[in-house]
């Protein structure tokens, strides 16, 4: 509940009667979010009650990441009868979202004027809530919050996290990684998950299927501690070792093991999921990726195509690069691309048709064409997205249509342009999130439905 008094005001001599009725309003105004503690995909409810009827409000979220830049999102409201406002069943007017927007105060979020261009909100320390304060003000606001008192705030807590999971790092074999096992005994179905072209060890998508009963590995294959003291890139063994650690461990249900992989994670997983002699998986899940590359390469030498067509390379009017030219046109040549008319096991591909960074449409067609021909097309689903863009992350994380990107091997940094307008973009967020649980669930559960894990005891 909000911090708000509700003391008695009464008119001091000459107090203009306007004032008087914003310190009434002031001081009666209550803000309550529920829950203030859930996990990052769940929906909260922000309430706004003891307004004056018709009042206008602006309702504004504010969140310091974890590199200490500021975010802030917020949307005007005009109180109801009662004097109160439901974000998650009342319109927003105007802001940073509009219209009914339940979770508008998440997904719009947005560095704050004067901030620097480029930025990504990404959650490193997954140990820690991300803090978000929601907070209403009087009249409809735009700019200066800083500089205005709320009516009342509230502090919001948001875990990728749940109670009782554990977090193990996983240095066998070489490994840099990271194991979360789900609360309980298990054993538990596990999760290869592998990210893209940007390498470090990335841990929010991992920890929260965790979250959600699946055991989850993350890896780092592309900046992990042997290739930082060799130079030397993995080899493909690496990953049919970081399969063969997460299967023999004791809590893990070794005969029901998915991958997800997104972007150049999605390369790799197309491969191992039909080449690999070590790698059986029950279902593989592909974001944003594509299954063209050289099919008897290493992972250098699956890099090595991206310079080799650098010529292929765009730059728009505000200096951002688009590669999803890279790969096309989708090469004939089967040496070029993996045979998914080979795989044996569930595939969902999630598509963003507005994807500036890899051909995503265009192979997934591809992929079905493949497959419709070899007989196998009864293991694909394709989640394809229009105006949708390359980074389709979980529910309601901030739409980043461009950003900084660094290569992992060298110090250039990129504007690097992922695509995706941001309604529809965090519309397929938060349906591709929910159709991705359903998917796991039902290919590594057999059906049975485990559940999130309970955050009550946060």
């Amino acid at each position: 509940m909000s911090r708000c008094s509700c003391a008695a005001v009464t008119e001091p001599q000459g107090v203009h009667l306007t004032q008087l009725r914003m310190d009434r309003e002031r001081c009666c105004v209550r803000l309550s979010v529920q829950p203030s503690r859930g996990l990052v995909d769940e929906k909260f409810v922000v309430l706004v009650e003891g307004a004056l009827p018709g009042v206008q409000l602006t309702v504004r979220a504010a969140h310091q990441s974890e590199d200490g830049h500021s975010w802030e999102a917020f949307a005007h409201y005009n109180a109801n009868a009662t004097g109160a406002v439901n974000v998650a069943k009342d319109p927003s007017l105007g802001g940073t979202y509009s219209g009914v927007e339940p979770m508008g105060l998440l997904w719009s979020l947005r560095p704050v004027p004067g901030s620097i261009p480029g930025l990504r909100m990404r959650k490193m320390n997954i140990q820690t809530p991300m803090v978000v304060t929601i907070s209403v003000y009087q009249g409809q606001l735009t700019e200066g919050f800083v500089d205005e008192v709320p009516l009342a705030s509230v502090v919001v807590e948001r875990w990728y996290m749940a109670p009782g999971v554990r977090r193990i790092p996983i240095t066998e074999g070489g490994l840099t990684a990271t194991l979360f096992l789900p609360p309980g005994p298990g054993p538990f179905p596990g999760l290869l998950d592998l990210w893209g072209g940007g390498g470090q060890l990335v841990e929010y998508r991992a920890v929260l299927l965790a979250s959600h009963g699946i055991a989850s590995l993350a890896l780092d294959y592309l900046t992990n501690k042997m290739v930082v003291e060799t130079g030397k890139m993995v080899d493909n063994q690496y990953f049919e070792t970081a399969y063969s650690v997460l299967r023999e461990h004791p809590q893990i249900l070794g005969s029901r093991i998915a991958m997800l992989g997104l972007s150049f994670g999605a390369s790799v997983t197309f491969k191992l999921a039909v080449y690999s002699q070590v790698v059986k998986l029950r279902c593989a899940v592909c974001i944003g990726g594509s299954h063209v590359q050289l099919v008897e390469g290493s992972v250098e030498q699956m890099l090595s195509v991206f310079n080799e067509h650098a010529n292929k390379t765009r730059i728009n009017e505000k200096n951002e690069v688009i590669w999803r030219d890279l790969v096309l046109p989708i090469p004939t040549d089967p040496k070029l691309k993996v045979d998914v008319g080979r795989i044996r096991c569930p595939l969902l591909l999630v598509v963003g048709e507005d994807d500036q960074s890899w051909p995503a449409h265009e192979s997934a067609m591809d992929m079905k064409e493949m497959m419709e021909r070899a007989g196998n097309s009864n293991l694909l689903t394709i989640l394809s997205y229009p105006n949708a863009g390359h980074l389709i992350e979980p529910p309601y994380t901030p739409h980043t249509r461009a950003s900084r990107f660094r290569e992992f091997r060298g110090n250039q940094t990129f504007m690097a342009l992922w695509g995706g307008e941001m309604v529809a973009h965090s519309r397929a967020q938060e349906d591709a999130w929910r159709k991705i649980l359903v998917f796991l669930r039902e290919n590594l559960y057999g059906g049975s439905n485990p559940g999130p894990a309970s955050l009550s005891n946060l």
